[in-house]
């Protein structure tokens, strides 16, 4: 497994995130979808999160990544979102006439990766036979 660190902590923190536009409109479309992963790549690269995987479905987005747990995933997918919406709206002004906003305030979030809880619960519960 492989560990990256900031300055006090090392961490793996893999995250699979669903969004949706506002009324999961089919709108992530005619170029809007390969722009917003230019956007979401940008956003990653300024806080130094990796994006793993990325696809731009017509009504949803699907994103891997791993994010530092002192950014936190919320603020990333939060600056994505912001971001994206403020730009796509401007650069797709089509998006303006079908949408309110672009996003949707809620999103979906699991970690991924490492052990199997199963596995992690037991290794916590004989911390003290060993």
């Amino acid at each position: 497994m492989n560990f990256k660190s900031n300055h006090h902590v090392v961490y793996s923190c893999k995250y699979h995130v669903i969004w949706c536009p506002k009324y999961r409109r089919s709108v992530l479309v005619r170029g809007v979808d390969e722009r917003l992963k230019i956007l979401i790549h940008d956003v990653a690269n300024e806080r130094h999160v990796e994006v793993i995987e990325i696809e731009v479905m017509p009504d949803h987005v699907h994103l891997l990544c791993e994010v530092d747990p002192q950014f936190g995933v919320h603020k990333f997918i939060k600056q994505v979102k912001g971001r994206s919406s403020r730009l796509l709206r401007q650069e797709f002004p089509w998006l303006k006439s079908r949408l309110p906003s672009l996003w949707t305030n809620s999103y979906f979030v699991s970690t991924v990766g490492g052990a199997p809880l199963a596995v992690i619960k037991q290794y916590i519960e004989n911390q003290k036979t060993v």
